[in-house]
This record gives C-alpha cells, sequence and structure tokens, in this order.
C-alpha cells in the first residue's frame, strides 16, 4: 500500500468533504484508499467483522456520477464518505451478526435508524465493526470474532462494546463509525484508542429499539478522530422518530456550527478529578490534571473543582443492567436464537433472580434520581464537567491476561467493570458526554478526557470539545502500525 493511500485513508470526513467540492479526491480514490488500508492493517487489529468492499466501489462510482452530474455544493456534507457501522446496528441486505455465533449468517431487511439516516445523505458503508456478543461486554472480544486489537498496542484491548469503531479509527481503516454507549460503550474506546466518541442526550439520536422501547440509558452516537466530524454525523441522525418514545423532536441542527470559532473564554469549567471514586492510575491522574491545568491556565482561572456524591457505581451496575440483559438473553433462549450454553456464560442471570421487584425499583427510581441530581447540582453552577474517562489506560485483553484486579497496586472494587467506572452514571443521567484524547501515558497510551453538559445541551459539550481540540490539538498522532 502506498504511503499516499495512508494519507488519503487518515484524512478526516470533514477533509473529504472539501476535497471532493474542490475536485482534488474523488469518491473512488477515497473508497479504494480506505480498503486497501484495511486489507492491509485489519488482518492485525481485526475491528470488522464483515467489509463491503464491492458495494462500496459501487457506492463510490455512483457518488462520483452525481458529483459530476450536480453542484457539489447542494449534495449533502457526508455525500459519498465512507463509514462503518457498528455490529450491534441492522443493515439492511449487508450481514448483522449482534456479535454471536448463533447469529454469524444473520441478514436483516431492516436498517437501524442511525444507518438509515446516514445512507439516506450518502454515506458509503464500508463495513461492520466487531463487538462483544450482543454488545455485553467492557472489552471487544468473542467467539464469533476473537479478540480485536488495540493498534496503539496489540497487546491491549480496544476497549468494549464499540472497541471494533474504536480501533478502525485510530488504524485508519475510515473517517467515521457508530458506536452504542449505555454506560461506556463510546467513550471508554475511545479514551483506549486515542479517538472521539460521543454519547448524545437521551433521545437525540433514535435508538428505535424495537423489543425495549422504553430502555432510556443506552444511545446510538458517532465516533471519529475529530471533534468536527463526530458534530457532522449527528448533524445527520439527530431529529424524532415515532417508534422511539424518548427520541427529541428538534430536527435540522447544523452542530458543527460555529465549531471553528469554539472557545473555552467565559465558560465555567466544573473539574472532578475521579467523580469521587478512586483508584486512579498515576499516569492517567497525571495526564489528565495536566491537560485541566493548561485549560485553566490559558482561560483566566475558569476551572474549579468539584465535589460529586453518587450512588456506588458497581452495585448501581449490576443491579440496573442485570434484569434488563438477563430478559434479553432470556427471550433470545426461548426464540431458539441462543442455547443454554450461550446463556450460561452471562452471570447476570442468576443476580437477576436473585433480585426482588422491590430491589429494582429502588435502583430504577431511587438510584438514578440520586445520579440524575447529583449532575444537576453542578450543572447549576458551571456550563460543563470535565472529568477523566477511564481510571486506567487500556489494559492487557482479559481473554489472555484476566481483567486487572488492581491499579498501581490498589485493589479494584470490580475488576470486570472497573473500566467503566467513571462513564456509567453520566449515561443513566441522559446528560450528552464526549471522550475526546488529552494525552498519552509515558509508555504512549492514550488517555481521554470527558466533557458533559446538561441534557439537550449537545452543542455546548461539541463546542467544548472543538475548542480543546484546537488549544491542545491531537489528530496528527497516529499509531505505528
Amino acid at each position: 500500500m502506498s504511503a499516499m493511500h495512508d494519507e488519503v485513508a487518515y484524512l478526516s470526513a470533514t477533509e473529504i468533504a472539501a476535497a471532493y467540492r474542490d475536485r482534488t479526491l474523488s469518491p473512488v480514490e477515497v473508497i479504494d484508499a480506505v480498503l486497501d488500508r484495511i486489507d492491509a492493517v485489519n488482518p492485525v487489529v481485526n475491528a470488522y467483522l464483515t467489509v463491503t468492499a464491492a458495494s462500496a466501489r459501487e457506492g463510490a462510482l455512483a457518488a462520483e456520477r452525481a458529483f459530476a452530474a450536480a453542484d457539489p455544493g447542494a449534495l449533502p456534507p457526508l455525500f459519498g464518505v465512507p463509514v462503518s457501522v457498528k455490529d450491534l446496528e441492522e443493515t439492511a441486505g449487508v450481514r448483522t451478526t449482534y456479535g454471536s455465533v448463533s447469529f454469524r449468517d444473520h441478514v436483516p431487511d431492516t436498517d437501524a435508524p442511525i444507518w438509515a439516516r446516514l445512507k439516506g445523505v450518502g454515506a458509503i458503508l464500508i463495513g461492520k465493526t466487531a463487538t462483544p456478543e450482543f454488545g455485553n461486554g467492557v472489552t471487544t472480544e468473542s467467539e464469533l470474532s476473537g479478540i480485536t486489537r488495540n493498534p496503539w498496542d496489540l497487546d491491549r484491548s480496544a476497549g468494549g462494546s464499540s472497541g471494533g469503531a474504536a480501533s478502525a479509527l485510530a488504524a485508519g481503516l475510515g473517517p467515521i463509525a457508530t458506536g452504542s454507549d449505555g454506560g461506556g460503550s463510546i467513550r471508554v474506546p475511545a479514551s483506549y484508542c486515542g479517538v472521539v466518541g460521543l454519547k448524545p442526550s437521551a433521545g437525540r439520536i433514535p435508538f428505535n429499539d424495537q423489543r425495549q422501547a422504553w430502555e432510556a440509558v443506552t444511545t446510538t452516537g458517532p465516533m471519529a478522530r475529530t471533534v468536527s466530524d463526530v458534530a457532522m454525523v449527528l448533524s445527520a441522525t439527530h431529529g424524532p422518530d415515532p417508534w422511539d418514545p424518548y427520541a427529541l423532536l428538534e430536527s435540522g441542527i447544523d452542530f458543527t456550527e460555529g465549531l471553528d470559532r469554539a472557545t473555552l473564554s467565559g465558560l465555567r469549567i466544573a473539574y472532578s478529578p475521579d467523580l469521587g471514586r478512586g483508584p486512579i492510575a498515576t499516569e492517567t491522574a497525571r495526564v489528565v490534571r495536566n491537560l485541566i491545568d493548561r485549560i485553566d491556565r490559558d482561560n483566566g482561572g475558569t476551572v474549579k473543582e468539584v465535589d460529586i456524591q453518587l450512588p456506588d457505581p458497581v452495585d448501581y451496575f449490576w443491579s440496573y443492567w442485570s434484569p434488563i440483559i438477563a430478559l434479553e438473553i432470556v427471550d433470545d433462549l426461548l426464540d431458539g436464537r441462543i442455547d443454554d450454553a450461550a446463556r450460561a456464560k452471562y452471570e447476570v442471570i442468576p443476580r437477576a433472580e436473585r433480585a426482588s421487584s422491590l430491589d429494582y425499583a429502588k435502583t430504577f427510581l431511587t438510584a438514578r434520581t440520586q445520579i440524575h441530581h447529583a449532575f444537576a447540582r453542578i450543572f447549576l453552577d458551571h456550563d460543563v464537567l470535565m472529568w477523566p474517562t477511564t481510571s486506567a489506560p487500556a489494559y492487557l485483553h482479559p481473554g489472555v491476561h484476566g481483567y486487572p484486579t488492581e491499579i498501581d497496586g490498589r485493589p479494584v472494587a470490580d475488576p470486570l467493570i472497573e473500566n467503566q467506572i467513571l462513564t456509567e452514571a453520566i449515561a443513566h443521567a441522559g446528560y450528552p458526554a464526549i471522550s475526546i484524547p488529552a494525552g498519552f501515558t509515558a509508555d504512549g497510551l492514550p488517555v481521554g478526557l470527558q466533557i458533559a453538559a446538561g441534557h439537550g445541551k449537545d452543542a455546548l459539550v461539541l463546542k467544548a470539545a472543538a475548542a480543546v481540540e484546537a488549544a491542545y490539538p491531537w489528530a496528527q498522532h497516529r499509531p505505528m502500525i
């Protein structure tokens, strides 16, 4: 593969859209460059489960004809731009496995809302990215796809459950990706792989879960290497949906507006080193604190460290998710779609069976209200809240080494979910939160900074992230792969 192809493959969606319009690149050239890099690098990182090379090349030819026949400025910004879709999200006519061997040959006839809207503005599908089985994992490893690797260190996890998407972005295997996030599944992989991942406000992008319309925590969302690309995807995919009772009614918002002029000046910034929860890896704390200190110094001392009191995240995680995940698994079992062996892999089932209806009501109503109010108090006096995305950088593949039981010699409360300790709560509050690169550890591993704001304030989150990106850029850093 040529160095020129590598450079094209690493272009942002914003840069690709501009190149199409000034005719310095064509859709065929871009799709070929990305597919060539996938051929060369995906066998190493294992980010894609399915690559749609033939249909992507057909789409590129069609896009090229459209650009030749029309005013390029009249076409949508993402027209002809390659995109990957997480393999939890349906793509009509394209294999969608949910990361499960039980669905290895499943081809749906409908599109998930986020992909339907991207397809509707002319984006070109290049493939489906790996996910743990049914998305029920904090790292991307499954019997179907094997281990997805982190491009910054192949021995380490890419995170989960959108680890395939994050790994592909970091490795230059496409400019934008879709993910989903119920407690950190976009933001944790983004942090581990040094890319950008947005969990939008609840309802901003319709989730449209046909089996669980009222499950309001999980959202789909955009991932990319730059904030402007994430904003471009959000602009194309937000808006109401008749099947999603939480879908926000606003539509037609251009979330890219003003990003190139975004500034932190005058913004009231709250900062928490750990959301009241430790331990935090020394290097993670150092990298994030260094960035926060620079932001504070460069913007006139507008950062204020705050305390926040949240319910125990480990108790809350298992109490909330066990019944929901168990219900999904039992439904699949009854439908004959997974077998007893697959069922036995999930410890959430006995946890759910031990819980009473009163226990679940307390979690769903009382604890979740406490979480919402804790963040609401912060946003009464501050515009945004910043804190580390994860408590430590990417760990070694747990399928090989097991989950880490300590951080810098200090024991963790629950090794299985430690990497979601700092991302879980804000998702249950329904607020928008983004993970952006904060810097690198001494060993060269990415560290993520999380930025959140009040419900519906996705534009504010993006502008704050864009201002950090402009002042302390990261997209020029690439893994040596």
